[in-house]
């Protein structure tokens, strides 16, 4: 197997995963290469030959990588989206982080997963992305998202008002503290905390949550994913926060947004062992009787 590892050069917790890691795939005799800020990261905590490869944008690992490992918590997964893009690399998440809703595989059956891989024992799961469209330049080429896109307020304690479209007819103008279009992978994230509903990847929708309103009768809304969703925003700032995943920047009143489908998904790798329901039982503490 050919294998490209990402993670975040932050934690020094995370070293000791990651050289675990890398001594499984040197015992397989698999080749990998290493993000290269994660690498010199690496390099400075542990021992690491000097030789190993390294890399720096998708068009090193087109054509050239069988998986590409997320070695961090969900947050890390999201970034190894603008690594893939649409080359349908499969991603697999080693959760070195908290919940883990994206990230499955565990330090616990780390070598399982491997020999899964390696014997073909997986399946992919698709997932949708969103993709943002602006009259201004913002996020440039990385202007889509696996989770969710937020607006929110800046600067100011006021509220905002974000006027919501649908494919050009008018939905509703929230006062709120900001608000949140959410893939189904996103649902089990932000859109969540914020009391949004929970919705499986293969739903084919969107989930509009507005953050904090003041009206408690406005609540989230599923909505199909073939809509575009325009969006306008205005308060007594200026400035708002825009975020994508990870990502944020600084907008105006003068921007107007639209999110909609993109027309490429990512790969997850789920086991054999793995789904969906799974998942949410085992993170979430379905089905427990918690009580002592």
């Amino acid at each position: 197997m050919n294998i490209a590892i990402y993670g975040r050069p932050v934690n020094p917790k995370q070293v000791e995963l990651a050289e675990r890691v890398i001594q499984l795939l040197i015992k397989a005799g698999d080749q990998f290469s290493i993000h290269e800020p994660y690498r010199n990261f690496l390099s400075k905590h542990m021992k690491l030959d000097p030789k190993t490869p390294s890399f720096n944008s998708h068009e090193e690992l087109r054509g050239a990588t069988d998986f590409l490992f997320s070695i961090g918590g969900d947050g890390t997964l999201l970034d190894t989206v603008l690594l893939v893009k649409d080359s349908g690399i499969p991603i697999a998440g080693i959760n070195a982080g908290r919940l883990g809703f994206l990230s499955s595989i565990s330090e616990d059956n780390l070598s399982v997963a491997l020999e899964s891989l390696a014997k073909g024992h997986y399946s992919l799961d698709a997932r949708t992305l969103l993709r943002l469209e602006s009259n201004h330049p913002l996020f440039e080429e990385d202007n889509v998202a696996l989770n969710e896109f937020t607006i929110h307020k800046k600067e100011t304690s006021s509220m905002i008002t974000i006027h919501a479209y649908l494919n050009g007819e008018y939905l509703n103008s929230y006062w709120a503290d900001g608000i949140m279009i959410s893939t189904p992978t996103g649902s089990t994230g932000y859109s969540l905390s914020c009391g949004g509903p929970i919705v499986v990847p293969q739903s084919e929708s969107f989930v509009i949550t507005p953050i904090a309103p003041h009206n408690l009768n406005v609540r989230p809304i599923v909505v199909s994913d073939k809509n575009v969703i325009s969006l306008e925003v205005e308060g007594r700032s200026q400035r708002f926060m825009a975020t994508l995943d990870s990502r944020s920047a600084t907008i105006d009143s003068g921007y107007q947004l639209a999110i909609r489908k993109e027309n490429y998904c990512v790969n997850l790798i789920r086991l054999s062992n793995e789904n969906f329901l799974n998942t949410l039982r085992k993170k979430l503490n379905w089905g427990l009787d918690t009580r002592n």
